[in-house]
């Protein structure tokens, strides 16, 4: 059974990667993240649980994330530009 998240209620959390590499760089903090989920003009499913979101935000930017229906949780995985 696929559950869709709620992006506006879900917790995120990141990997430590994500946040000192990617999060740093593009100088992104945690509602930064929720908003460009929000409104990232591409939503992909790979996977039983994981999303590519792409974002164009100060240029193009694509997130890895998996969603735990389970515990309502958005785990960054990683990022990248490009």
């Amino acid at each position: 059974m696929v559950r869709k998240y709620d992006i506006d209620t879900c917790k995120l959390e990141v990997n430590n990667h994500f946040r000192n590499t990617w999060m740093k760089k593009w100088d992104w903090d945690y509602e930064d993240l929720r908003d460009a989920i929000k409104n990232a003009y591409k939503t992909k499913k790979i996977g039983k649980k994981k999303y590519e979101f792409y974002i164009k935000k100060k240029g193009e930017k694509k997130v890895v994330a998996v969603y735990y229906w389970e515990f309502e949780t958005i785990f960054i995985i990683t990022g990248g530009e490009g």
